[in-house]
């Protein structure tokens, strides 16, 4: 059989009723998806489940609701309109969790499109840059469709899959898709300092993409033997490396490798990990497991949030009652880094919105998640300092908390809190 197909050819094989995995972030195989959505009069009640991808989501238009249903396990721009049109469902889960629920079988899969380098002389293709739960996605569906690129990097670690492995092919030379670093405004510069004072050498870090990230890395060029075992990763982080302050001498686990799940980032990413035995790519059931990351001592876990409570509630997937991200691998890593020897366990946000609304709260939104529970959280972080909430009553959170509030809000929050619970706390 010829596996080398038209992306066309390629999905005939799904379904009316199939449920389809697609790999996430700047792995998306969106000329397989393309394809997919131009069969929807033929189609019926498809369920496409992803975490965030990158690119234009065609099948996720809400007058193809009777063809195809989303469900997001961590939800992106692209298919946010879906929970409110009709065409879409979120599904809570940990990334550490995922691929068990398609191991176990909880979410039987059909297919897997997936976006894959070309195979090497031995025949073996690798995911590159999104390992995530594609792997247990590739090994537990019934067929496997990818899209073959030359500029998907080939990593280290779990993506191997052997030509064999593969239904059908589809070649392709897109872009891959990316993000240039933004530019870090004075606010946060004042946070990634924060951030940074807290780390020590020979730390080993989590953190995700974005200015707050990157901030903190740019103010880290004088720390010595830092670790990187994370989630994911972006720009921010090539320099360190290149200058060996980040050198994963100290890690407990993948000693001398940066460890990452998956990653998104500018072209100078994509060439920097290719064929990079420095960087090693693992499924996010062995990166995301708070068994193995508490392993590395001072582990320092860098998380964002949407909102947070002056006790150290944390909302990290909702804006009240309404969807906007996911759980993520939040909760993954808070945890292993507040159980590793010497570790922390750090939310990050401004204090205020851009519209200039608070995120840090008096009580979280009506029908807001709470991510990351107050009994978790160690540091809470926003331009104005510093809480150190470990160990602290609620009254002592709070009073900690309003002192990196936004100074013209803080009396209002202190008096709504107060008010409310001004016994018992």
């Amino acid at each position: 059989m010829n596996r080398y197909v038209t992306a066309e050819e390629a999905v005939k094989i799904i379904c009316s009723g199939d449920r389809v995995y697609v790999q996430a972030a700047a792995a998306t195989p969106t000329v397989l998806t393309a394809a997919l959505a131009k069969r929807a009069l033929e189609l019926r009640h498809v369920e496409i489940c992803h975490l965030h991808t990158e690119g234009e989501a065609p099948y996720a238009q809400p007058e193809l609701k009777e063809s195809f249903h989303v469900n997001s396990f961590f939800i992106g721009k692209n298919v946010r309109h879906t929970l409110n049109s009709g065409n879409g469902s979120y599904t809570p889960v940990f990334l550490s969790e995922l691929p068990h629920l398609f191991r176990k079988n909880v979410l039987p899969l059909d297919a897997a499109l997936i976006h894959v380098s070309p195979p090497d002389s031995h025949g073996y293709c690798s995911l590159g840059v999104s390992i995530e739960a594609t792997l247990a996605a590739v090994q537990n569906a019934k067929t496997v469709i990818a899209q073959v690129n030359p500029n998907m990097p080939r990593t280290f670690g779990d993506g191997l899959i052997h030509i064999s492995g593969i239904d059908y092919l589809v070649e392709t030379r897109q872009p891959l898709y990316g993000h240039e670093p933004e530019p870090v405004n004075e606010q946060e510069e004042k946070i990634g300092a924060h951030i940074a004072s807290l780390i020590d050498d020979e730390s080993t870090l989590q953190m995700g993409i974005g200015s707050i990230p990157n901030a903190a890395l740019a103010k880290l060029g004088n720390h010595k033997d830092l670790g990187l075992h994370t989630e994911m990763f972006s720009d921010g982080v090539i320099d360190l490396i290149e200058k060996g302050v980040i050198n994963c001498r100290y890690k407990g686990v993948v000693k001398g490798r940066a460890l990452a799940t998956f990653l998104i980032g500018s072209k100078r990413l994509y060439d920097f990990v290719n064929d990079n035995p420095f960087i090693e790519m693992r499924e996010s059931s062995f990166v995301n497991d708070t068994a193995i990351i508490r392993r590395n001592p001072k582990m320092v876990a860098i998380n964002s949030a949407i909102e947070v409570d002056v006790t150290g509630q944390v909302c990290a997937d909702s804006i009240g009652s309404r969807m906007y991200s996911g759980v993520g691998g939040q909760m993954d890593f808070i945890r292993g880094a507040a159980l590793s020897e010497g570790g922390k366990a750090i939310i990050a946000l401004p204090a205020t919105t851009k519209k200039g609304e608070n995120k840090i709260v008096p009580f979280l939104k009506q029908g807001a998640g709470v991510v990351t529970t107050r009994s978790h959280v160690q540091y809470i972080v926003t331009e104005f300092g510093i809480a150190d909430l470990y160990g602290k009553t609620l009254k002592q959170r709070a009073r900690a908390m309003l002192e990196i509030a936004h100074p013209e809000h803080r009396e209002a929050i202190d008096r709504a809190y107060f008010d409310m619970f001004s016994t018992g706390i």
